[in-house]
């Protein structure tokens, strides 16, 4: 018998830079004139029908002017399109007009365009560059960086996907302008959850600046930009596949995510993550990791941001347990949640772990408090 190695260890550099600031797009077709994605000269612009004339069209006028091959895909808006048949109906589109490997994807929108162009970009052709175009707080905050793709299915939400970094990351402030009040709430939850787990000044800057955040003031909504992307990239770039430290960034989502899915995509992923965190430091105070000072504190934030912190009415909170068996987190059959410690810092449990073990029926008292 006879056996062959095949030696393939190899050094990759996926670093990238995250541009915040106002009115983005003529720079994007400018950083890719000076050589962004190297030679290509073609380009797949995805979005979604909620951000096709708003920003989308434009930046694919913009790079058909400046003689880029372009083509605009579109599907239809909402977090029930972020599916296998979505992206297959996106490739199958793509390959129609000629896209193949010498092409880059260019993803224009929130954080279902971002999570479901960057998986798409990962497989089609075995892979192609990508470049996120971050157009809402919530994409901004969470899905626009950090390299995790995926897409839902009927069980849960992103159990499918890849790690894909983007070649470049656009978070445009001055498209916030254009989202709906509900929308832009939504993505303060998840603001809200970075200055919970890393940062209390973040926190209490969120206290005392909510409403001109809200009415777009300048100087504040860069501030909350900035902080997203400090405290998330000092996560990713210790830990960029999630074998640790990376689940901190999953604080509230056990329920949260949970919540989203039985509740059929009613509420909104930042809701259901405010939902999440207000069931967390229940948990955590119960554990003894948070004072009975410290959860008023933070549902009061999460209630001045106009988010959630108790479960909808239909919402049956026994399918609301069996569901949170669905979460990645899950080890051996056993739920795992991570915990805040105080406000502005998580509890790391033994070193490099930072999630524990809790009995289903400690979850289910939890969530009756909800």
């Amino acid at each position: 018998m006879k056996t062959f190695r095949v030696d393939l260890k190899k050094v990759v550099d996926d670093s990238y830079d995250i541009e915040i600031g106002y009115e983005l797009a003529e720079k994007l077709v400018e950083d890719i004139k000076n050589g962004l994605v190297g030679r290509i000269r073609r380009f797949a612009v995805i979005t979604d029908t909620n951000v096709e004339k708003l920003y989308a069209e434009g930046i694919a006028d913009r790079l058909q002017a400046a003689g880029f091959l372009t083509d605009l895909f579109v599907f239809e808006a909402g977090e029930t399109q972020k599916t296998r048949k979505t992206k297959e109906q996106l490739e199958d589109a793509m390959l129609a007009k000629g896209c193949r490997r010498d092409c880059c994807v260019i993803a224009v929108g929130g954080g279902v365009v971002t999570d479901l162009a960057g998986f798409l970009a990962g497989t089609f052709g075995r892979g192609v560059p990508f470049i996120n175009y971050a157009t809402t707080l919530l994409a901004a905050a969470d899905a626009s960086v950090g390299g995790k793709t995926a897409v839902d299915t009927p069980l849960a939400t992103n159990l499918i996907g890849l790690f894909n970094q983007p070649e470049k990351v656009y978070i445009d402030i001055d498209a916030w302008k254009t989202l709906p009040k509900r929308q832009m709430i939504s993505g303060m939850a998840e603001t809200i959850k970075h200055a919970c787990l890393a940062d209390f000044t973040l926190f209490s800057y969120l206290e005392q600046n909510m409403d001109a955040i809200y009415a777009g003031d300048r100087e504040a909504c860069t501030y909350i930009a900035e902080a997203n992307c400090r405290i998330k990239y000092q996560v990713v770039m210790k830990d960029e596949r999630e074998s640790g430290l990376r689940e901190i960034l999953n604080l509230g989502h056990t329920v949260g995510r949970a919540v989203e899915t039985v509740s059929g995509y009613r509420l909104l992923h930042g809701e259901a993550v405010a939902i999440g965190l207000a069931a967390e430091v229940q948990l955590s105070k119960l554990l003894g990791y948070m004072t009975e000072a410290e959860v008023l504190q933070v549902n009061r934030l999460l209630e001045k941001a106009g988010l959630p912190v108790t479960l909808p009415s239909y919402i049956d909170r026994e399918e609301l347990v069996r569901k949170l068996y669905t979460d990645k987190k899950v080890r051996d059959g056993r739920l795992r949640f991570v915990l805040q410690r105080g406000i502005g810092s998580v509890v790391e449990f033994e070193p490099g772990c930072y999630a524990v073990p809790v009995a289903e029926e400690t979850a289910r008292q939890i969530i009756a408090t909800l």
